[in-house]
């Protein structure tokens, strides 16, 4: 009988420490915001494919998950978020495609990647649990996230909690769901009829997001296609302090609770940030 609990005990360890999710108790949860959609609406009916970018969602996912934090994605419909395939390019990996391999797998490797919560879902199930909440660039936002009141909702919660608030590139439009009239300030600046933003939270934060120079040389790349609006532009309106670098350079902006990086190349220090503001709460 001795023998038969020993080698009983001898298995179990050996089980938990085969799984690095038994092995290891996670030190919290990360609430990860991706759009639901894929396809990017332009001046004058044309579209354009997008996506979250694999760099601006990989690379701080790997860093979070290192660090032991379990991540929870969330989209507005609850599907499987799409990657922008100008992104799938070394150049945003340093040169090095093995590691754009290697965080193609993380993502991949996901629980939920396929099948994600809904919003609503993510909220009913309790946003106490959560540490942080992250949102990936990509033009994606720009659909489905930044005049989603849902959005606006769980930011909310973040901001009176004061648990840290990040988002990179394109990620920091979403900012502007945590408004009075998402849809209408959205809706405002998309048809050049702006109209001033109510009751926005992050007004007078410092911030950043991808620059009128960045975004001007994605946009010429459409074959003459124009972007609805800018969004630096829509953020400054709302009463952004907006603070940029140069032209792809990195740059993270932290102000209390809210960290957004301007750019792809931002990665990485904006992972870092996070880690620091939850390491020292």
């Amino acid at each position: 009988m001795r023998k038969l609990i020993i080698a009983l005990m001898v298995a179990a360890i050996g089980l938990f420490t085969a799984s690095g999710a038994l092995a290891e108790t996670p030190k919290g949860k990360i609430l990860v915001l991706l759009s639901s959609e894929n396809v990017m609406a332009l001046q004058d009916g044309k579209t354009e494919p997008t996506g979250y970018y694999l760099n601006e969602f990989g690379v701080p996912a790997d860093r979070f998950l290192k660090a032991g934090y379990e991540l929870v994605l969330a989209t507005p419909k609850g599907n499987a978020p799409s990657v922008d395939k100008k992104s799938v390019d070394p150049a945003y990996f340093g040169g090095d495609r093995a590691e754009m391999a290697r965080i193609e797998k993380v993502i991949a490797g996901l629980p939920g990647i396929d099948d994600t919560l809904s919003l609503g879902e993510a909220i009913d199930g309790g946003l106490d649990q959560y540490q942080a909440v992250f949102i990936p660039g990509g033009h994606a936002p720009l659909i489905d996230l930044v005049n989603n009141p849902q959005v606006g909702e769980i930011l909310r919660h973040f901001h009176l909690h004061q648990k840290p608030t990040a988002a990179i590139c394109h990620g920091p439009i979403a900012l502007l769901a945590a408004q009075a009239d998402p849809v209408g300030y959205e809706s405002g600046q998309a048809n050049q009829s702006p109209v001033a933003a109510k009751d926005w939270i992050y007004d007078g934060y410092r911030m950043t997001i991808f620059s009128n120079p960045e975004e001007a040389v994605f946009e010429s790349s459409l074959n003459g296609a124009k972007l609805r609006y800018y969004p630096a532009n829509a953020m400054a309106a709302a009463g952004g302090d907006m603070q940029f670098a140069g032209e792809w350079q990195p740059n993270v902006v932290v102000d209390r609770e809210l960290i957004t990086g301007q750019n792809p190349f931002s990665d990485t220090l904006l992972a870092e940030a996070v880690l620091e503001q939850l390491s020292n709460p």
